[in-house]
């Protein structure tokens, strides 16, 4: 059967391996700019590439820029001209272009990477622009900043992460509003009560998610006000910090001006 170009295989390629205190991270720069492992005291917290997981959207933790999760179809209008893009899974375009993209190292140390993706500027995307990423690791946590910057022309915009954590305990995840989906699973409006679990969907949060596994708790921060849960997977969670919801570009439309830049930061502490 043939794969989606968002499940077609994506080997690592060669790692950047950053280590402090507790902590070593794996870089994948020609895999999306992702990281391909995390470890805490010599423990995978990612659900890491092999070749049963081998899908470009299924591994590691990875940037989502300059889109979040799915666009309609591909489908969006910005400043009265209609865009159609690439559809990557089934009949939608999702997570961007920068997670099937190799980046390029700009700078390195023991403990941090600096990576940075000139965005196409063609029919996979065609207003171009730049996306830049740091990881920083701390002694027992990691701080990553994303951002996008608009070229010569305006642009919509969005980003976050999409971390595959393998399967905690429990979660403490206090959400305030959800975006119910539709019969094709996409976020609409208006926004509703949080239903209860098992998720795929995207939410307003403005608390730390707490992940439980074992004796361990991963504490994860961000300034971004969306989060999609996605932890239906038997092994796996996904807890993504994003700047605007799945569908933005209908649904919330964000407009960069020329040069302008959209930043975001997420934080993961484990205790």
């Amino acid at each position: 059967m043939a794969r989606d170009a968002a499940t077609a295989r994506l080997e690592p390629g060669p790692l950047l391996t950053l280590s402090h205190g507790a902590m070593s991270v794996d870089v994948a720069p020609q895999a999306g700019g992702r990281i391909a492992q995390i470890r805490v005291d010599g423990v995978d917290q990612l659900a890491g590439f092999s070749d049963d997981n081998d899908a470009t959207i299924g591994w590691g933790s990875y940037p989502m820029v300059p889109w979040v999760g799915r666009v309609r179809r591909g489908e969006f209008a910005f400043e009265g001209t209609s865009h159609r893009l690439p559809a990557n899974l089934g009949v939608h375009a999702i997570h961007g272009v920068g997670f099937a993209l190799p980046w390029q190292v700009d700078s390195q140390s023991t403990h941090h990477v600096e990576v940075s993706l000139a965005l196409p500027a063609d029919e996979r995307w065609p207003f171009g622009g730049i996306a830049r990423q740091r990881i920083e690791l701390e002694a027992r946590g990691l701080r990553m900043t994303l951002s996008a910057t608009a070229g010569e022309r305006a642009m919509p915009a969005e980003l976050g992460w999409h971390p595959w954590f393998l399967k905690p305990d429990r979660i403490e995840f206090a959400p305030t509003a959800w975006y119910p989906r539709d019969e094709d699973g996409m976020a609409t409006r208006p926004l509703a009560p949080p239903p209860p679990g098992p998720w795929d969907d995207c939410f307003m949060n403005d608390a730390p998610v707490v992940l439980h596994r074992g004796a361990q708790r991963v504490t994860l921060t961000s300034d971004c006000a969306h989060w999609v849960v996605f932890d239906m997977p038997e092994r796996t969670t996904c807890v993504e910090p994003q700047s605007g919801p799945p569908d933005a570009f209908n649904l919330e439309p964000r407009v960069l001006a020329p040069g302008q830049t959209l930043e975001r930061w997420f934080r993961l502490s484990f205790e």
